[in-house]
């Protein structure tokens, strides 16, 4: 079975949240070492807290509910996220959305009956380097047309 997801996604869904959070505790500590604290208190402890409150609640929202990783199947595809692995068969995909501005790229999988990962699986697709930055992403489009056709067959 060939991998249809990023490489990427460990780093997206867990490293950079571990470098976001220690980001902001070593301005915090640089902040605390050379005085700051001392002259404005109140900006030096709301801004951290604000930050990683932010910060998580965004990631929490848009990025760890991705799958870890997409193995296409052919008539199927197998979705592993955390310790749950499940086999979606394409015809119960009932619409393929791409979010194409947006770095790195989206695949979000609408099923017809909700799995042990719920009625959506979202990916990020394998990267492919294109000089038309509004030109439809190769794998999102295939997987358009095999679904259809899965569609038409069952």
């Amino acid at each position: 079975m060939e991998r249809i997801s990023s490489g990427m996604t460990f780093f997206m869904k867990y490293a950079f949240p571990v470098l976001w959070v220690g980001f902001i505790v070593l301005w915090f500590a640089m902040a605390f070492t050379h005085g700051a604290m001392a002259r404005d208190p109140a900006a030096f402890l709301v801004m951290p807290v604000v930050m990683v409150a932010v910060g998580l609640f965004v990631m929490r929202k848009f990025l760890w509910n991705i799958a870890d990783e997409v193995r296409d199947g052919g008539a199927f595809l197998v979705v592993r996220k955390g310790g749950v692995e499940e086999r979606i068969a394409l015809s119960e995909v009932i619409n393929v959305d791409l979010q194409r501005y947006t770095n790195p790229k989206l695949v979000t999988l609408r099923l017809r009956k909700a799995g042990r990962l719920g009625d959506e699986v979202s990916f990020f697709p394998k990267a492919r380097f294109q000089l038309n930055p509004f030109a439809r992403h190769p794998l999102a489009e295939a997987l358009i047309v095999r679904i259809d056709r899965a569609r038409q067959a069952s």
